[in-house]
């Protein structure tokens, strides 16, 4: 189960088990529906996905202190192109 669709979807449900399911603050079970949980897209999963595949700084770091305008431009576009495929 999707735990942070259902936080997501359900702003009552306060704890999940695994084999009981989503609850309130009150221990009531909530029922859910799963289509729309596994339907659900994290608004924020470009930020986890860019981390993921930027370039490392010190690349960066490296070309200017090297002053290696290419390397610089390449790092930048390489950050560029992580932009492109992983848009807010």
């Amino acid at each position: 189960m999707n735990h942070k669709a259902v936080y997501a979807l359900y702003s009552n449900v306060v704890w999940i088990d695994e084999t009981l399911g989503p609850h309130d603050k009150d221990g009531n079970k909530v029922t859910i529906d799963m289509s729309a949980v596994n339907a659900w897209v994290d608004p924020k999963a470009y930020i986890e996905n860019r981390r993921a595949e930027y370039p490392s700084f010190i690349d960066y770091l490296d070309g200017v202190v090297k002053g290696d305008q290419a390397q610089i431009d390449k790092c930048i576009a390489d950050c560029n192109a992580v932009k492109a495929k992983y848009p807010m």
